[in-house]
């Protein structure tokens, strides 16, 4: 066994080391997360689609980077809350050795899938080019909903889309997974969250229904935390308080119209047993990763179709891998909790990473390309 897995096992045996915790937190001091805004090069469809009066300049989600040297850049889809840059607050710089991260965190006033889509493939032509291979795209939660939903569009109009792997954390892809058929009352803390959103005919509920499903989604950031002395372990006390502030920030943001948007767009994906089928496969050639938490069953449904892509990920993608994250020790291992469970996250994500930057070595002749500064001035990155 590589020296490298045996201490990622280690690591994963004993996630809770005050040490490696000051390791990571003094690193962040020294180079704090800093995302900067991104202003994309290439445009054309996100352009076309405002042109058209398809879309409003609101509903445009907000693109964020952190450059780093490295060959293999990473999109970032996050879920319902946090954004995508507070979602991998702690597993960023794993990916940030690798290369690049980019993060879509989405428009608090509207929110169009269309236009989403047209956004992410504008910036994969763009790191395509930029970086001469396409970056990993990764999805949590309602960001894998999303991702899965692009994949099927592309595939249906026979334009497969060439990315260099993806990442499935945890899947929500439709309100079946969170809303039981023939149940009043939402068994699971997002189903209650989302329900007077999908039940407000034509227009946005009421704000206090809106206040409601704000305090429900904050409940669901803070269910991974098993107690207070789990989240001093994994973070210092600023870097909790900075957190919950950028999530609080984010929730109370979000405007009714905002939030409607976003959930019809979500009510609007088909389930997946509806296209789990081999006339779609393979949705993408991409070296494909799934990573379900032990306890799903705080938001997914008993019957939740998303549950199903453990039994049919490698018909949809050739080289699919899929995973359930468990803790041995401590509490379970929550839904997307990525950020209070990030080191029982993190090994089979070093792992999948690593093997991807062996195949992009290959196909560079077997050699590494020097990925210093002054490279990446020359491609254009900084």
């Amino acid at each position: 066994m590589p020296v490298s897995d045996l201490f990622e096992r280690v690591r994963a045996l004993y996630p809770d080391r005050p040490l490696r915790t000051l390791w990571r937190s003094a690193g962040y001091k020294l180079r704090p997360p800093r995302p900067v805004a991104f202003v994309p090069q290439i445009d054309s469809r996100v352009r076309a689609r405002l042109a058209e009066g398809c879309d409003r300049p609101e509903q445009v989600a907000e693109l964020l980077c952190e450059l780093r040297p490295g060959p293999i850049p990473t999109v970032v889809l996050g879920g319902f809350v946090p954004d995508a840059t507070e979602a991998v607050y702690i597993l960023r710089g794993m990916f940030l050795r690798h290369g690049s991260v980019y993060y879509f965190n989405y428009p608090h006033d509207g929110f169009s899938a269309p236009l989403l889509f047209a956004q992410l493939e504008d910036l994969l032509e763009e790191l395509s080019v930029r970086y001469g291979t396409p970056p990993i795209v990764m999805g949590i939660s309602f960001g894998c909903g999303l991702l899965l939903e692009w994949l099927r569009r592309a595939r249906r109009r026979d334009r497969p889309a060439r990315l260099r792997g993806i990442v499935l954390v945890s899947p929500v892809t439709c309100t079946a997974d969170v809303l039981e058929r023939g149940i009043d009352k939402p068994g699971t803390m997002l189903g209650r969250a989302l329900a007077p959103f999908l039940a407000a005919s034509g227009g946005a509920p009421e704000e206090a229904q809106v206040d409601r499903s704000r305090k429900l989604l904050l409940r669901m950031f803070e269910a991974g935390v098993q107690g207070r002395n789990a989240a001093r372990v994994l973070l210092t006390r600023g870097e909790l308080l900075l957190l919950r502030h950028r999530v609080m920030r984010t929730v109370g943001a979000i405007t009714a119209r905002g939030a409607t948007e976003r959930i019809r767009a979500f009510a609007a994906m088909e389930p997946p047993t509806g296209w789990f089928t081999l006339a779609t496969a393979p949705l993408c050639e991409a070296p494909v990763l799934v990573l379900f938490a032990e306890k799903e069953s705080s938001v997914l449904s008993k019957s939740a179709p998303s549950a199903r892509l453990q039994e049919v990920a490698g018909e949809l993608f050739p080289s699919a891998q899929v995973r359930v994250v468990s803790a041995r020790v401590g509490g379970p291992v929550q839904h997307a909790s990525l950020v209070f469970h990030a080191f029982h996250f993190s090994p089979p994500l070093s792992r999948f990473y690593r093997r991807l930057r062996k195949h992009v070595a290959l196909e560079q002749g077997g050699l590494a390309v020097r990925w210093g500064r002054a490279g990446m001035r020359r491609m254009g990155v900084v």
